[in-house]
């Protein structure tokens, strides 16, 4: 009988605090990735050119990102973003928006060309044919809206003239 008094004082401690001493229910692992419910931000009317909502967030605090592009010498052109108040999400996170976490989306003249989980890229020079081209890096909650400021996307653009003929990169 003594065990069965033992054993049913582990189970009303395990009720009590709700598995959150793991109790061998084996959800250590969900509890880490568990995301807050509170919403963040609120949903806009406005979209990007892809349809993509708007996610408007306060400026204090908000994502905020700069671009820098330099010509490599194979061609292509070395992307480098700076962010704050801004994480990237790697790969295979929960699409529910976290504040200040997502993607951002490089887009070359208007054309989205990649999907940024580090502030590091590679532009390939073919994406760059010669002339003088806009390059756009912009932030994405991982719900896939675009965070906003007073109504404006997240983003950041550089001008980059490219001469001669692109190689193939």
């Amino acid at each position: 009988m003594r065990w069965t008094c033992g054993l049913l004082a582990a189970l009303a401690v395990c009720a009590l605090l709700g598995g959150a001493a793991g109790c061998g229910t084996g959800d250590a692992h969900e509890r880490e990735t568990t995301v807050p419910t509170s919403p963040v931000g609120t949903l806009g009317d406005e979209m990007d050119e892809d349809g993509r909502l708007f996610r408007e967030v306060g400026a204090k605090g908000a994502p905020a990102v700069a671009i820098e592009i330099q010509p490599d010498s194979a061609g292509g052109w070395d992307v480098r973003l700076t962010v704050r108040n801004f994480r990237f999400s790697p790969a295979g996170s929960r699409t529910v928006p976290v504040a200040g976490r997502g993607v951002a989306r490089l887009y070359v003249d208007g054309r989205a060309v990649a999907r940024l989980r580090t502030a590091e890229y590679r532009l390939a020079g073919r994406l760059v044919p010669r002339g003088t081209h806009h390059v756009t890096a912009r932030l994405y909650a991982d719900d896939g809206t675009v965070w906003a400021v007073h109504h404006k996307p997240v983003e950041s653009t550089a001008d980059i003239t490219a001469s001669g003929s692109a190689a193939e990169g």
